[in-house]
């Protein structure tokens, strides 16, 4: 049985087969060893996604250290509020942080603490519900996820993508001028629209994109 592990555009943390090409956590241990079962959804506002293989190290899955958590792509991993982590994928994560200081035009990229402190307030509110935002689905950058009528979808290359846990379906047009709900936090949003290029899931090249990573194809 599947444990449960696997991370939604949405934050929300399912049990799901599929692994996904990143992992993460959430600041620490958010399960009980004994019973491998989830009994918080975050350890501290800490929440970073990571390669799945780094330095030859070997963990067990949901053991007694912090909790492993995994991501269908890095644009599921934004939707939901991860940052690229700062040791095992520096390059994204000075990318990321240079992308922050260009939207909001600071004078040096911000601290991991300042950018964590920030998009903690972007994705809970009360009661820890998923705070979501509206916009035109015309104003929003390619690798932000929306949500119509119960849907999530990825908006790339003026399309919409219908999102799963294997990966992404067959592409529907985007009508510009329509009201949508983001699940991507605001800040994050912004920092795609600065030209962050996150990593795709290697099955949406057979739509015909041969770009895994970035806004172009």
């Amino acid at each position: 049985m599947p444990l449960q592990n696997r991370v939604r555009p949405d934050g929300e943390i399912v049990a799901s087969r599929e692994r996904g090409i990143l992992m993460g956590n959430r600041g620490g241990k958010l399960h009980d060893p004994a019973t491998r079962t989830l009994v918080r959804t975050q350890s501290s506002r800490q929440w970073i996604s990571c390669v799945l293989e780094f330095k030859s190290r070997r963990r067990q899955v949901m053991g007694s250290g912090y909790t492993e958590l995994f991501f269908m792509d890095e644009v599921t991993a934004l939707a939901a509020g991860h940052r690229p982590c700062f040791e095992c994928r520096r390059k994204d994560a000075l990318a990321f942080g240079s992308a922050w200081q260009s939207a909001y035009g600071l004078a040096s990229a911000p601290s991991a603490p300042f950018m964590d402190k920030s998009l903690s307030a972007e994705r809970r509110g009360k009661g820890g519900a998923k705070i979501t935002w509206t916009d035109s689905a015309g104003n929003l950058a390619d690798g932000t996820m929306i949500r119509v009528d119960g849907q999530i979808l990825a908006v790339r290359n003026r399309q919409l993508w219908p999102w799963s846990p294997a990966g992404y379906g067959a592409s529907i047009p985007l009508d510009v001028n329509l009201e949508v709900e983001v699940l991507t936090p605001p800040s994050i949003a912004r920092i795609l629209h600065a030209g962050y290029q996150p990593i795709w899931h290697p099955g949406f090249a057979c739509a015909g994109n041969q770009n895994p990573r970035g806004n172009q194809t």
